[in-house]
């Protein structure tokens, strides 16, 4: 862990930071600052005008200072010279409460204040495509099961093991990498973390692979359904929560059901409970609902959930239980922010344990082949409008995430499907222009 970045730059030969935020929208904001200024905004922030990105301020806003948090620090493996570093949104003094990575640092204090230790990983599937985004990069990958494909995952090695490469030299405990369901799809998969740090990583996992791909003359895209037919980009997170300590994982119980302890199955219970309004934030744009509510795919099964059920190890459900201590959340995509995913989840599982919430019957059936015979269980959204007034129903999880954000997420969130829902299609011409 970095202390001091002026030091940190002098003994690694770094010349210039990328002092990042991440805005409500995802949108990775950052400011260039050369290392013989570093000390400086390490103590006051760097200044950013609020409003230029996808936070709700205005031009009359003062200087929204974005102050680096040293323990995140990653030198480029790809560009030494440079390194990132994950800020903190700061205005007259006070944090950006809206900030997404201040309202999951708030969180994760919160539920330490109660014992708990959240730890999380997360599987970020993406495309690797043409540059104009029209295609898939790899014009054999044609298979209708590409899943695991080993000639196309070599075609694409060298992209997929520079990255590879990379997170192995920083540390994270890489350990598979694979060509997902989806032509032109891969995941590659490291080690869980604390909440803030695996955070963190994700958001970083996002700028290195699509700064990889475009070095290889790619374009590389976690939207959550970018072509028709195919599988989506999910980014499915695995769920544990240990002592104070760290080291003793309370989910963990063999003695009961799956392995999950009742301080699990209530935390599951706070997951469930809010699952729909859950939606409006690990699944935050338009296309996201083209992912969960999609028809089956060229390769037989879309591999998201629509309705909010649970099982043991069977992936046709919106949360898994693969093993003892910990479970799968298959909700969440690609699109995903990488600070408010951990959040949401911190915010609704723990409400789950206060409350002791029950995460209800546990469904062992294909639910694509026999989910028309569950009754009774919530369907997910259809479509982010949906999700967004389940999300403003839900009193408890807005405030748990906190009123200011809450406030911001839904009017700008609101905005954007106005936009959308303004925008003329082609599909409205050829299917009314003759009415």
């Amino acid at each position: 862990m970095a202390t001091d970045l002026a030091e940190f730059a002098r003994a690694k030969n770094v010349k210039y930071f990328m002092i990042s935020y991440t805005d409500l929208f995802s949108g990775q904001r950052a400011k260039l600052v050369p290392a013989q200024a570093i000390a400086d905004m390490q103590k006051d922030g760097a200044g950013f005008a609020g409003f230029a990105t996808w936070l709700d301020l205005t031009p009359a806003h003062p200087d929204m200072l974005a102050v680096p948090d040293p323990d995140s620090v990653i030198q480029l493996p790809w560009k030494p010279e440079v390194a990132w570093v994950a800020a903190n949104c700061i205005m007259d003094d006070k944090e950006v409460d809206q900030a997404p990575r201040n309202t999951l640092k708030r969180l994760i204090a919160e539920a330490a204040s109660d014992g708990m230790h959240v730890k999380t990983g997360v599987e970020a599937e993406f495309f690797l495509i043409s540059p104009d985004g029209k295609t898939i990069s790899d014009e054999y990958d044609t298979a209708s099961k590409p899943c695991y494909d080993q000639q196309a995952v070599m075609r694409r090695y060298d992209v997929i093991a520079e990255i590879c490469d990379h997170m192995l030299a920083l540390g994270w405990g890489a350990y598979q990498n694979d060509h997902e369901d989806a032509n032109g799809q891969f995941e590659m998969n490291w080690a869980f973390d604390d909440a803030l740090a695996t955070a963190d990583k994700h958001s970083f996992f996002k700028f290195m692979v699509k700064s990889i791909a475009e070095k290889h003359g790619l374009r590389a895209t976690f939207m959550p359904k970018p072509f028709q037919g195919l599988t989506g980009n999910g980014c499915h997170a695995h769920i544990s929560v240990w002592d104070k300590s760290g080291k003793t994982n309370v989910f963990a119980d063999k003695s009961m059901e799956l392995g999950l302890s009742a301080k699990g199955r209530n935390f599951l219970g706070g997951i469930m409970k809010h699952a729909s309004a859950l939606a409006a934030i690990t699944n935050p744009t338009v296309n996201s609902y083209k992912r969960i509510n999609a028809p089956r795919t060229i390769s037989g099964a879309t591999w998201a959930p629509n309705t909010v059920t649970w099982t043991g190890n069977n992936r046709t459900h919106m949360v898994r239980v693969p093993g003892p201590g910990r479970f799968e959340l298959r909700l969440p995509d690609g699109a995903a922010n990488p600070y408010l995913l951990q959040a949401v989840i911190i915010a609704a599982g723990p409400d789950g344990i206060r409350s002791k919430a029950d995460p209800g019957k546990r469904y062992d059936i294909d639910m694509y082949q026999h989910g028309h015979t569950v009754k009774g269980a919530p369907k997910l959204p259809l479509n982010l409008l949906d999700a967004l007034r389940e999300f403003d129903k839900d009193k408890s999880l807005k405030a748990a995430l906190g009123e200011e954000f809450s406030s911001a997420y839904l009017k700008l969130k609101h905005q954007e499907w106005n936009s959308y829902a303004s925008h003329f299609t082609q599909w409205e011409r050829d299917h009314t222009l003759d009415i």
